[in-house]
C-alpha cells in the first residue's frame, strides 16, 4: 500500500504547527528560568520575534479577508497604512486571491451551497419570447413582460440599426430581423427613427430572406412567411427504427428537444393572426414571392450529387405529400412525438431543460388541444418564467438560455480548492453535499448508443435527467476530489456516486478515442445537410476540449498513457491539433480555450511537455498573447480562423492563457510573469473581474454565450496554480 502523498498546503500547516511549538517552547518560563541564571535581566519578550510577514510563509493557513483565519483559507490583507504598490509580488498575489475567494464564497447559496450565475445569450431569447406571447394569445395578459423586454431589446440595438449575436460583433441578419419584429409585436411605431434604422441595416444585410429556418418557421405561423419557403418537418421522422441509417437519436441531444415538438407544430400548421401593425410587408419587394426556395442558392462549387440535394428532394417529398398520404402514418407518427414530448418532460426542468425546446414545447402543446392551465403547458412556462431576469434600474426584463448551477458549482469548487481555501472548509462540503444529492440515477437518451452501463453522471441545470453530459460530470467528479469529509457516511456515498460518474463517463468515449457532449458516436456528418440544420449544430460529435478536460480528471486520479482509454485519447487530440498547433474550441471560444484545456490535460495525463506537438502549440500560444499581457478572442474566429487569439484581453481567456503556460511547465517564461501581472493588475477592490466579451459557445456561428462568472472563478483557478507552482517548483523547465 502506497503512503498517500501530502498536499502542499497541508504540509505547510504542519510546518507552520511545528515551527509555532518551538517557538512557544523557547519563550516558555522554564527556558525564561534557565536563561536568568546565565543573562540577568534577561526576559522572553526579546528572546524570539517572528519575522515580518510570518504568516507568508505557510501558504497553507490564510486568513480571510476579515483577518479572523478561520473559514476561507485566503492570504492576509495588507497592513492598512500601506499601499496596494507597496506590496511585494508575492503579497499582492495573496491578496488579490483572498479577495477573489471572498467574492466567490459570497456568492454561494447560503442554504443549498451552490453557485449559479447569470447565462447571458444574445436578443433573439427576448424576441423569441415575444413571439410565443403571440402565438398562445398571452400578449395583453403578459404586457408588462412584453414592454419591458421590448425595451431590453431596444437597449441592444446597435448604432447601424441591427442587432448581434455576441458583444462587439457586427450586426446579424436574423438577430435584427427578429428584433425588429418583436418591438413590432410589442406596438413600436415603424416610423420610429430606431425602426427606419433597422429596415435599412435588414436591407444592407441582404433582406428578409437570408433569416434562418426558424425564423421563417414562426413568421409562416402567423402568416408572413410562405410555407413553401420553410424545411418541411414532418412527425413522421419519429417512424424511422433506432436501427436505421436516419433516426431522431442519429440528431445531437438538444437538437431532439427543438425538432420533435416543431414537427407536431409543422404538422398541424396552425394559422394564428397578429394585428396589421405587426405585419412585416414593409420588408417584402412588391410583386415577389414572400418565400425563395429552400436551400438556394446553391454552393459554387456543388456538383451534380450531393446530400444536400438528396435531402432537398425529400423536403419536397413531404412537401407533396402533405394532406394525400395514408392518414394512420400521421396519426401513428403524431402520437409517437407527443408521447416522446411528455415522457421527456419528466424529471426535467422544462423540455430539455433549455429556451429553444422549451418554447417549442408550449407551442406544440397549443396544437394537441392542451388548454394554457393544464400542468403540462403549466411546467413548460414556469421553466421559461426562471429564466427571467429582471432589470430595475431600466425596467427590463432579459430572458437567459438556461440555468448553470452544476457547472457553476463544480469550477467554484475547483477553483477556490486549488488556490488554498482547506479541503474541508464547510462551503466546499456543503456543495459537494449538493452535487451528490443532484447526481442521475435514471436512463436516459444516452442509452440508445450505449446500452450496456448503468446511469450515473451529472447534467449542466438543477434538472434534466434525460441528459447528462460528459464535460459537467468531469468537473464534477473533479470537484468531489478536492473535498475532504469528516462525515463517514456521507464520505463513502461521495465515493459511490464518484464511482458511478467515473463509470458512465468513460463508457461514453467514442470510437475515435474522443468524447462528445451528450452521445457516444453522434457523427454523421451527412446529417449537416438537412435543410433544418442551418443552427449548426445537428450533431455531436467528439471535441477536443471535452476530451482534455476528461484527461485532466482521470489524470488527477492516477490514470496514465499506460491505460487504453487515455492512449486512445491522446492519439485522437494529436489528430485533432490544427496546423498551427493550437485545438479548436467547441465549447468555449475558441482556440484559446481548445488550446489550454488540451495542455491541461496532457500535463495531468504525464505527458511529455517537450514533445514536438506541444512546443508547437506552446508557440501558439504565446505568439496571441497581447501586448498588455492577457489573452483575448472574440466569436468571430468560428467564421474567420484568420482571427484566432485576436481580439482584446479578457480576464477569463487570460486565465486560460495562463494556465496553458503552467501546465507546459513555463513557470518562470516572460509570457507567464506578463499574464500574471495583467490578471493582478486588473482586478476590481471587490475581488471581481470585468469582462466585456462573450467566452462561451453554444452552437458556432448561431448562439454565444456570456458565462458571467468566466471572470472570476477562471482567473482564481489560474492564480491558485500559478501560486502552488511557484512555491513547489513543480515540473518548470527554460523554454526555447
Amino acid at each position: 500500500m502506497t503512503k498517500k502523498r501530502k498536499s502542499p498546503a497541508e504540509t505547510a500547516r504542519q510546518m507552520k504547527k511545528l515551527v509555532d511549538e518551538i517557538v512557544d517552547y523557547v519563550n516558555s518560563d522554564l527556558v525564561q528560568r534557565n536563561a536568568e541564571r546565565l543573562l540577568p535581566g534577561f526576559s522572553r519578550d526579546n528572546l524570539f520575534v517572528k519575522p515580518e510577514g510570518w504568516e507568508k510563509f505557510f501558504h497553507g493557513n490564510r486568513t480571510n479577508g476579515n483577518g479572523n483565519g478561520q473559514k476561507n483559507g485566503s492570504g492576509r490583507k495588507a497592513d492598512g497604512a500601506r499601499t496596494l504598490a507597496d506590496l511585494t509580488r508575492e503579497e499582492l498575489l495573496d491578496l488579490v486571491i483572498a479577495r477573489s475567494q471572498e467574492w466567490l464564497l459570497s456568492k454561494q447559496d447560503p442554504d443549498k451551497g451552490f453557485w449559479c450565475a447569470p447565462l447571458l445569450a444574445d436578443t433573439t431569447l427576448e424576441c423569441d419570447t415575444i413571439t410565443l406571447y403571440a402565438y398562445m394569445g398571452w400578449l395583453e395578459s403578459k404586457k408588462d413582460k412584453v414592454r419591458r423586454m421590448a425595451d431590453f431589446i431596444l437597449s441592444k440595438q446597435l448604432p447601424d440599426g441591427g442587432w448581434n449575436i455576441y458583444k462587439n460583433g457586427p450586426s446579424e441578419i436574423s438577430a435584427t430581423v427578429k428584433g425588429y419584429w418583436a418591438l413590432k409585436i410589442a406596438g413600436h411605431s415603424p416610423d420610429a427613427p430606431y425602426m427606419a434604422k433597422a429596415r435599412t441595416r435588414i436591407g444592407e444585410l441582404g433582406g428578409i430572406h437570408k433569416i434562418n429556418s426558424y425564423a421563417k418557421f414562426y413568421m409562416a405561423l402567423f402568416g408572413l412567411y410562405d410555407w413553401r419557403g420553410v424545411p418541411a418537418i414532418p412527425t413522421e421522422l419519429m417512424l424511422f427504427p433506432k436501427w436505421f441509417y436516419f433516426n431522431i437519436y442519429e440528431m445531437s441531444a438538444w437538437t431532439r428537444g427543438i425538432v420533435i415538438p416543431l414537427s407536431i407544430v409543422w404538422s398541424v400548421r396552425p394559422k394564428k393572426t397578429l394585428p396589421p401593425s405587426a405585419h412585416l410587408d414593409e420588408l417584402f419587394e412588391k410583386g415577389l414571392p414572400r418565400w425563395t426556395p429552400v436551400g438556394s442558392p446553391a454552393p459554387a462549387d456543388e456538383g451534380i450529387f450531393s446530400w444536400r440535394k438528396f435531402f432537398l428532394m425529400w423536403d419536397g417529398f413531404f412537401k407533396t405529400m402533405e394532406g394525400r398520404g395514408p392518414h394512420f402514418l400521421r396519426t401513428w407518427s403524431m402520437r409517437l412525438a407527443r408521447n416522446w414530448m411528455i415522457k421527456h418532460f419528466e424529471d426535467s426542468d422544462g423540455l430539455a431543460a433549455i429556451f429553444p425546446p422549451i418554447v417549442n414545447a408550449v407551442m406544440a402543446l397549443e396544437c394537441l388541444g392542451y388548454p394554457e392551465s393544464h400542468p403540462y403547458v403549466q411546467g413548460q412556462v414556469k421553466a421559461l418564467e426562471d429564466y427571467e431576469i429582471p432589470i430595475p434600474e431600466s425596467d427590463a426584463l432579459q430572458m437567459q438560455p438556461c440555468l448553470s448551477p452544476i457547472w457553476d458549482t463544480a469550477l467554484s469548487v475547483i477553483s477556490l480548492a486549488e488556490s488554498g481555501v482547506p479541503r474541508d472548509h464547510e462551503s466546499l462540503v456543503a456543495a459537494t453535499r449538493w452535487l451528490v444529492d443532484l447526481e442521475i440515477r435514471r436512463e436516459g437518451d444516452w442509452r440508445v448508443k450505449n446500452p450496456s452501463t448503468q446511469p450515473g453522471g451529472w447534467a449542466f441545470e438543477f434538472k434534466n435527467d434525460f441528459y447528462p453530459d460528459v464535460d459537467d460530470t468531469a468537473m464534477v467528479l473533479l470537484a468531489l476530489r478536492h473535498v475532504n469529509l469528516s462525515d463517514g457516511y456521507f464520505s463513502r456515498e461521495r465515493e459511490k456516486s464518484y464511482l458511478r460518474g467515473l463509470n458512465w463517463m468513460l463508457s461514453m468515449q467514442g470510437s475515435n478515442g474522443g468524447w462528445a457532449a451528450f452521445d457516444r458516436d453522434n457523427t454523421k456528418f451527412i446529417f449537416e445537410k438537412i435543410p433544418f440544420a442551418d443552427h449548426n449544430a445537428m450533431i455531436d460529435p467528439p471535441s477536443a476540449d471535452i476530451t482534455a478536460r476528461v484527461l485532466e480528471l482521470l489524470g488527477h486520479v492516477g490514470y496514465d498513457k499506460s491505460y487504453p482509454c487515455v492512449w486512445e485519447a491522446l492519439e485522437f487530440l494529436k489528430k485533432e491539433q490544427e496546423p498551427d498547433g493550437s485545438w479548436y474550441g467547441r465549447w468555449g471560444v475558441n482556440y484559446v480555450y481548445g488550446t489550454w484545456q488540451v495542455l491541461r490535460g496532457l500535463s495531468a495525463i504525464g505527458e511529455d511537455m517537450k514533445s514536438p506537438y506541444v512546443l508547437k502549440a506552446v508557440r501558439w500560444l504565446k505568439s496571441v498573447q497581447n501586448d498588455d499581457g492577457g489573452w483575448g478572442e472574440r466569436c468571430d474566429s468560428y467564421d474567420d480562423p484568420a482571427r484566432k487569439g485576436k481580439a482584446p484581453s479578457t480576464p477569463s481567456q487570460t486565465a486560460w492563457g495562463l494556465m496553458g503556460m503552467l501546465a507546459a511547465g513555463l513557470l518562470d517564461d516572460p509570457a507567464t510573469e506578463n499574464a500574471l501581472e495583467h490578471l493582478l493588475r486588473t482586478q476590481n477592490p471587490d475581488g471581481s473581474w470585468d469582462e466585456a466579451e462573450f467566452t462561451g459557445t453554444g452552437f458556432p456561428k448561431v448562439f454565444y454565450l456570456e458565462y458571467t462568472y468566466y471572470r472570476n472563478y477562471f482567473p482564481l483557478l489560474a492564480l491558485g496554480a500559478y501560486r502552488t507552482k511557484q512555491y513547489t517548483k513543480e515540473n518548470s523547465w527554460a523554454y526555447r
